[in-house]
């Protein structure tokens, strides 16, 4: 147990933050497909935007803390390839996904990152290697999203596009790919200071793309009310509240209990599209049993290797720095 642990923060204060953590992340989902789907805006501009600024805030936050900034060309490119996976294809992804998909289905899908984490870890250099339990948890998880969009493959009337479905399953198997490169990331930097670059250059990436993709002609003609308190509320509840609150509470219990956010949020999520009018179907329920069940599978079936054992910058830090840039967008991101 660290210092910060030590200090034993009173109850009330570790209840509004996981309070925090558990509705911000678990409403994102409804907001981004009320920007994408209602108020028309182009997913990778509309994304690029938010979280470019957010990145910003976060580094002149650092500024104030006179925290360590500066930044290498190397640790700039390493940034640079994580966030083409993080946000430009996981956030895109799952921007242009719930241009299709209910919000719910987007979460509970969005849920089996770990899953692929898991997978890849194993063929990761000096990975973890998965046990016969995470072995087990990978195939339940995959049933699980089986069971959810299986009876919608050849009913295209369905509530459920395929494709945006699949969109949603692409953006968790980017972010699985870009969470591993930053858990074997070496980066002398705070891992606040790390995920303030990382949303920006991120978040910049994301408007490039967009531009290129021709998203300026896909502008609505005015902002509408809506549009702006959309982009505010995914600003700072869903990437700066939860953010902080994430990070406040990874120094005062332990990661296991924070990380109960992965089970939760998909069941806030589920709640608020139901109150929005979504269609929840027993298929949804049970998918999101059996993925949920599968993560929890996978994350105690989880073996790390000598080599990893070993390796000097594989250690807290570096995964609370992986952890940090999921929660920029939790739908992680833990999304994250």
């Amino acid at each position: 147990m660290n210092a910060a642990e030590s200090a034993k923060p009173p109850t009330w204060a570790l209840v509004v933050a996981f309070g925090v953590i558990y509705t911000s992340w678990g409403t994102t989902y409804v907001f981004i497909k009320q920007g994408v789907r209602e108020e028309q805006l182009p997913p990778l501009l509309f994304g690029g935007a938010r979280i470019v600024l957010a990145g910003i805030l976060v580094l002149a936050w650092q500024l104030t803390r006179s925290a360590p900034l500066r930044l290498t060309a190397a640790d700039f490119m390493r940034f640079l390839g994580v966030s083409v996976l993080l946000f430009v294809a996981g956030n895109g992804f799952i921007g242009y996904g719930q241009k299709q998909v209910d919000s719910s289905v987007a979460a509970v899908l969005a849920a089996t990152t770990p899953l692929w984490i898991g997978l890849f870890a194993t063929l990761w250099p000096r990975g973890e290697r998965l046990t016969p339990r995470g072995w087990l948890g990978l195939f339940v998880g995959l049933l699980g999203v089986a069971v959810l969009i299986g009876p919608q493959w050849f009913e295209v009337r369905q509530p459920i596009a395929m494709s945006g479905a699949l969109c949603v399953i692409g953006s968790a198997l980017s972010w699985a790919i870009g969470s591993l490169i930053l858990r074997h990331m070496k980066v002398d930097l705070p891992h606040l200071s790390a995920a303030g670059y990382q949303m920006s250059i991120g978040g910049f990436a994301m408007l490039l793309a967009g531009i290129l993709a021709g998203e300026l002609n896909d502008l609505p003609p005015r902002v509408t009310a809506g549009a702006v308190y959309v982009f505010l509320y995914l600003l700072i509840v869903g990437s700066l509240a939860g953010y902080l609150a994430f990070n406040w509470l990874l120094g005062h219990v332990s990661a296991a209990k924070v990380g109960t956010y992965a089970y939760v949020n998909p069941l806030v999520a589920v709640l608020i599209g139901w109150l929005v009018g979504e269609e929840v179907t027993w298929g949804l329920w049970a998918g999101m049993g059996v993925i949920l069940f599968g993560v929890f599978l996978v994350r105690g079936g989880e073996r790390p290797t000598p080599l990893a054992r070993k390796a000097p910058h594989e250690t807290a830090a570096a995964h609370q720095l992986s952890a940090s840039a999921r929660a920029t967008e939790p739908g992680r991101i833990g999304e994250c």
